[in-house]
Parts: structure tokens; C-alpha cells; sequence
């Protein structure tokens, strides 16, 4: 296996955590993985961003403050646009989903066989017992998702996405809620020369009385983005530039 070692720019969209953001960050901080974790905090309006000021002279933290509260994807594209790794890969500032799965998502990104990773819930590892409407659903817009886009993915939604840096770059992505995850998906899917990859993660479902902000709206959504960037979004506009140039091996 390529060493791992500071080969990643780890993106953290916040907005109103300061009861994990600083022990999320720190989790993040001691993998050896991370070159940078940087951090777009969405004008929240609890302590975060205070909080966040414990790591303002760490070298290996960039913070960014959103003007107004712009939504996870606004917050995203700012964290995407900022990353100077080899490799891109987003934490929740939450402890649903563990550092310590790193390793598993940038492997195949190091070692040349994948340029985007997805870390799937849905792969059969031992975890909390979960919700079932909130699985159903997210089964459910994967079902849809991979009808239109055309890959076989187990778990579009999941927020384990890690990406060469130079392909996260190259798309061009406008969704400013949770639609990013669609959007990001239905994009990758479309340049059809992008090698996608899926590896097994735990996962601890947060409560709504721990913070968790998805609800049934934002399902509705994603399905109307699924028809939107699939299906009525025209493709010539998806990147900034052709992928022969990204990738290096003559693919369009």
C-alpha cells in the first residue's frame, strides 16, 4: 500500500455543534492521514465558532467563516475549493461516522485503483441498530439515484466521500443544502471515465435530540435533485475542464 501519511484534506462543514466540534476535530488532528482539516463554519449561532478558535494557530487547521448560513453544500464547495492534499475527503462535525475508517477510504486512492471512494452504511459491518424509516429512505433515493445515474452504488448518501483532489476540483457544483449529495453523485456517475469505488464503514446514528438536522423535507428533495442533475441539468456544463486533461491518460 502508497503511505497515507499527510495525504488528505479532510473538509468539516459546521454549523451549530459546539457539543462535539472541538472532540471532532481533535479525532480528526491525531490521524496521521490528515495533511489539513479545514473547516467551514456556516454562520452558526451557538458557541462553534468560538470554540473553533482553539485551533486557530494549529498549522494544520485552516478555519473559514460563511458570511450568512448558506447550507452544507455551500459550505462544502467553499471547503473543496480551499484543499491543497492529494485527497479530499468530508467528516460530519458529529461522531456518527469515525476517523478511524480512513485508512479503508483513502487505500484505493493511494494505491491507484479508484479516484472517488464511497464509504457505504449498507455493506453489512456490525454497528447501532438504526432507525428503519431513515434507512428505508436512504435506500430508497440510493434505488433512485443509481437508476438514473447508472452505477450500482450501495449508499449514495453517506457522507464518507473521499475524491483525488484534482477530480472533486474539476466539478462544477451549485447545490447549497443537503442536495450536494446528489448532485456530487449524479456528477461523478455522468463523466463516466471516473473509476468509483465503495468500501465498508460503521456508523452511529445521532437522534434529533443530539442535533441531527436531516428531515423527511430534505428526502423530498433529493429525489427532486435526482431528476434535476440526471436527468434535466445539461452535462457540458458539469466541469470546469475535460477529464483527458484532468486524469492524464488520454479518457475523455
Amino acid at each position: 500500500m502508497a503511505s497515507l501519511e499527510n495525504c488528505v484534506s479532510v473538509i468539516i462543514p459546521v454549523y451549530n455543534e459546539e457539543d462535539t466540534i472541538v472532540a471532532v476535530v481533535r479525532r480528526v488532528l491525531a490521524r496521521t492521514e490528515v495533511g489539513e482539516a479545514i473547516i467551514v463554519n456556516d454562520a452558526s449561532t451557538d458557541g462553534s465558532w468560538t470554540k473553533l478558535g482553539a485551533f486557530a494557530c494549529n498549522p494544520r487547521v485552516r478555519l473559514f467563516e460563511q458570511p450568512r448560513n448558506m447550507g452544507k453544500g455551500a459550505a462544502l464547495i467553499r471547503g473543496f475549493s480551499e484543499a491543497r492534499c492529494p485527497f479530499v475527503l468530508v467528516q460530519d462535525a458529529d461522531f456518527e461516522y469515525s476517523p478511524d475508517e480512513y485508512p479503508n477510504l483513502l487505500a484505493p486512492l493511494a494505491d491507484g485503483l479508484a479516484d472517488v471512494v464511497y464509504g457505504s452504511r449498507f455493506m453489512g459491518t456490525p454497528g447501532m441498530v438504526r432507525f428503519f424509516r431513515h434507512e428505508m429512505g436512504n435506500k430508497f433515493l440510493t434505488f433512485w439515484s443509481n437508476v438514473f445515474s447508472d452505477i450500482n452504488l450501495s449508499d449514495m448518501e453517506t457522507c464518507y466521500k473521499a475524491f483525488r483532489r484534482e477530480v472533486i476540483q474539476n466539478l462544477n457544483l451549485s447545490s447549497l443544502r443537503f442536495g450536494i449529495e446528489v448532485e456530487l453523485t449524479a456528477k461523478v456517475a455522468a463523466a463516466r471515465v471516473l473509476r468509483i469505488w465503495q468500501t465498508p464503514i460503521s456508523y452511529r446514528p445521532r437522534r434529533y435530540d443530539e442535533g441531527k438536522k436531516i428531515t423527511w423535507r430534505d428526502g423530498i428533495a433529493a429525489m427532486w435533485h435526482i431528476w434535476k442533475f440526471n436527468v434535466l441539468a445539461s452535462k457540458k456544463n458539469f466541469y470546469k475542464r475535460p477529464w483527458r486533461e484532468i486524469l492524464g491518460d488520454g479518457e475523455q
